[in-house]
């Protein structure tokens, strides 16, 4: 094939290619055109390549072509857009999601807890089975408080701690069991320990340590559950998709959940680090804590609904995750 020829024949198409990738607006017209002679130059590429693969040209076509490109489809945003985008309508709408199964879970827990509690702080048999009454003294006088040591390190560990608690509870989700388990032994634990201070004279110190990062914590650990539970049922109950597409479909949208709640353990852990353990006032402890909590929820129901009512789910987009086939039946 003759290059110069060839060039010469579709300079005119190039140049005009050229001219409209880089014009700010174009009208219906053009817009048309600028298609026809994509696929068109595209052709002249693939002829350049197959029939006499000039390096020059080859890649005087292929810049060509990349304008073209980013002109028909749009410039990617920038990173950090899609980062606002992903903390201020993803993650949300995860949340807002399953808010039910939130809630649904945080009531139960706390039933499990309020009645193990009660057990323990009226039953003798239940209490000696928390410990030597030495034990039960030396943990309610001292250990209890210390356990709190303000500091970094101490919210690093809290934190790493509770990930992993929330984390055993996604991945295990699945099972429609575990979750649960967890949930239960961990209600039960707490809710065992508040009867033994209770016991003893000092719920009410219980109370002020416990409260000013567990209303934001257990709000997440419960969440986590509540996410594996959802992906249990999710294959149990999958509605209109297939039982494939529906686990698929909701588990990545618990991936989006996950960092949500890294985010949210992360800020609990803040606050037992540096407030439950401080020397502020027991009720501003508990206030920072009520204040925390409120801005989590207020987070899920007004950016959380705005996006679900935009469409989002907190799963990618289906040009990311694949379009679903539609089924019958």
């Amino acid at each position: 094939m003759d290059l110069d020829a060839f060039t010469a024949v579709h300079d005119s198409e190039w140049a005009r290619l050229r001219e409209l990738s880089r014009r700010r607006r174009l009208d219906g017209a053009e817009s048309d055109e600028i298609v026809r002679l994509y696929q068109a130059v595209a052709t002249h590429l693939s002829t350049v390549r197959s029939t006499a693969p000039d390096p020059v040209l080859v890649t005087r076509l292929s810049d060509l072509l990349n304008g073209a490109r980013t002109r028909i489809a749009g410039a990617h945003e920038p990173a950090w857009r899609d980062v606002v985008r992903f903390a201020t309508v993803s993650v949300p709408a995860a949340f807002y999601r399953i808010r039910w199964w939130i809630h649904g879970v945080t009531a139960a827990c706390l039933l499990v807890a309020v009645v193990a509690g009660f057990y323990v702080a009226t039953d003798a048999e239940a209490l000696q089975a928390m410990g030597p009454p030495s034990y039960q003294e030396e943990y309610v006088e001292t250990a209890f408080a210390d356990y709190y040591d303000p500091g970094a390190g101490f919210a690093g560990v809290v934190w790493t701690n509770n990930a992993f608690i929330a984390a055993i509870c996604i991945l295990t989700g699945i099972t429609g069991v575990y979750p649960l388990w967890i949930l239960f032994q961990n209600a039960v634990m707490v809710g065992s320990i508040g009867g033994m201070m209770a016991a003893h004279g000092e719920l009410d110190l219980f109370l002020q340590l416990i409260t000013p990062h567990g209303l934001l914590e257990l709000t997440a650990v419960f969440a986590a559950g509540a996410a594996g539970i959802r992906l249990f049922w999710a294959i149990v109950d999958p509605g209109p998709r297939r039982r494939l597409d529906a686990a698929a479909q909701e588990g990545r949208a618990i991936i989006t959940l996950v960092v949500g709640l890294a985010a949210a353990l992360l800020v609990s852990g803040l606050v037992e680090g540096f407030v439950t353990g401080s020397t502020m006032p027991w009720w501003l402890k508990i206030v920072i804590g009520a204040v925390v909590l409120a801005a989590f929820w207020a987070y899920v129901y007004i950016l959380g609904r705005r996006a679900v009512e935009a469409g989002a789910t907190g799963d990618l987009d289906a040009h990311e995750a694949g379009e679903v086939a539609v089924t019958a039946g």
